[in-house]
């Protein structure tokens, strides 16, 4: 590979006068703000589905609250194949081989089919799911409604995730962008249809998203298969079903699964046992978890950049311009999450005020916890920058076994016994052998601070150690 070759590959690089290099800010934000929108509207599309719910009161959010979390574990578990479609897709375009990007995408849309079935049969399960956590019945009922149509979508999931996640890797972000807008659209009209007109109530929540998921499976399709994007990547001829690539894209997706799954599952049980303390704690943790999620999303999107940015420059054969071009989106993570942070902590209480009706006998008391345990998340936006942008990195260097391996001991080791431990009283909570504080809903946000703190900085001894230097491309 020939030094011109390489330095034309690389990403967001600038080269100055004097024939040094330094990161062109300019083109990372042109990579990254589809990403950051992208995730931003799915942010966003969370706060609309809050909204819409919080018209039927306190215990639909809270049932909203025990069920979004436990379905995003699965998906995200179920859809890890179709998130490695990126970084090798990225890697594979680095190095030129752009019909290699493209079968890559192929293999992670024969995972959704795979899994497609299994959504189905967790889907049914649902009801026997929630009633083992001893929730109130109001809550089960809720919950139960909306986890059969979203979790039935799960093949789905993993399709519009390979679709997307292919555009992304290839550095067509704005695609991607334009998918999860049209799925935005979609979902805000059909919540508006079957929950306020037709009534279906949380059931309703959960078909609209799932068939906004499809809409964005088709929009993706069409531009995939169009005439420009076939006759340069050749997506019509990669189709072939190949077991080598199957297996390089499980090997690399199940370890991004089970990272997303220790992740978010964690976040799940931590719900749940707020769940367990009735609507008003539960509510109020679905309405912090939402306005938090306008923080940490979009950072999402700077975490997918970074692994494109990152992937790519490994796939050039530039490690040291990965490391720095990496470096800079964790930077950009870092500015954007402060101002979130002094955000949460001064406006907490106007924020939550959104999300409750006037109606609701409830509404002061949990607007005035889920502006409490906002003030605590404002302590951790920070780390959560660190965890996130770090993590897109490593991510896109192919580094995801020890990441996952220390979220496993951080999430299941520490987070979720300390949630348990701070949330409930004596006798209150699943495990009678632990001690209990009975802090409540506080208790469960100061054991995330504590978590996300532990992770974050982790992650970016990590990156910081080059340990992802030493692996091969994925």
């Amino acid at each position: 590979m020939n030094a011109p070759a390489v330095k034309s590959r690389l990403p967001a690089v600038l080269h100055t006068p004097d024939g040094s290099r330094r990161v062109d800010y300019r083109a990372v934000v042109g990579i990254a703000w589809p990403l950051f929108v992208q995730f931003g509207v799915q942010a966003f599309l969370n706060v609309v589905d809050t909204w819409f719910v919080g018209r039927l009161g306190s215990a639909p959010i809270a049932g909203m609250n025990a069920v979004n979390f436990s379905s995003f574990t699965l998906l995200l578990l179920f859809g890890g194949s179709g998130i490695a479609v990126q970084t090798i897709a990225a890697q594979r375009y680095g190095e030129g081989r752009k019909a290699r990007a493209a079968q890559a995408s192929w293999h992670g849309i024969y995972s959704g089919l795979i899994v497609a079935p299994l959504g189905v049969a967790v889907a049914l399960a649902g009801p026997a799911i929630f009633s083992f956590f001893a929730l109130p019945p109001e809550v089960v009922a809720s919950a139960s409604d909306y986890w059969l149509p979203r979790m039935a979508g799960a093949g789905l999931v993993v399709v519009y995730f390979s679709l997307g996640n292919f555009f992304n890797g290839v550095g067509r972000t704005r695609v991607s962008l334009m998918g999860a807008v049209l799925t935005f659209l979609c979902n805000v009209v059909l919540n508006w249809l079957f929950i306020l007109e037709l009534g279906w109530g949380m059931y309703g929540a959960g078909l609209a998203t799932s068939i906004s998921v499809g809409a964005g499976v088709l929009f993706y399709a069409v531009i995939f298969f169009s005439r420009h994007i076939r006759s340069e990547y050749a997506t019509t001829r990669m189709w072939r079903l190949r077991p080598r690539i199957l297996g390089a894209v499980y090997k690399l997706g199940v370890p991004i699964g089970i990272h997303a799954m220790f992740d978010v599952g964690a976040f799940a049980a931590f719900q749940l046992m707020v769940g367990k303390l009735g609507a008003v704690p539960g509510a109020a943790t679905q309405i912090a978890m939402i306005l938090t999620s306008l923080a940490f999303l979009p950072v999402a999107g700077l975490n997918f950049a970074a692994a494109t940015l990152v992937g790519q420059s490994i796939g050039a054969g530039d490690k040291d311009w990965a490391d720095r071009v990496g470096t800079a989106c964790i930077k950009l993570a870092l500015c954007y999450m402060a101002v979130w942070a002094l955000l949460f902590a001064t406006a907490g209480g106007a924020l939550s005020s959104i999300f409750v009706t006037a109606s609701d006998p409830n509404a002061q008391a949990v607007v005035e916890l889920s502006a409490t345990l906002l003030l605590i998340a404002a302590g951790y936006q920070l780390f959560d920058a660190l965890n996130l942008g770090t993590l897109g990195c490593l991510r896109g260097s192919g580094d995801v076994v020890v990441p996952t391996a220390a979220l496993l001991v951080l999430a299941w080791c520490i987070f979720v016994p300390l949630s348990h431990i701070l949330i409930f009283e004596p006798g209150q909570g699943w495990f009678d052998f632990l001690p209990a504080y009975g802090l409540g809903a506080k208790g469960g946000w100061i054991a995330a601070l504590v978590h996300i703190t532990l992770l974050g900085s982790f992650l970016l001894y990590r990156w910081k150690s080059g340990a992802w230097r030493k692996l091969k491309s994925a």
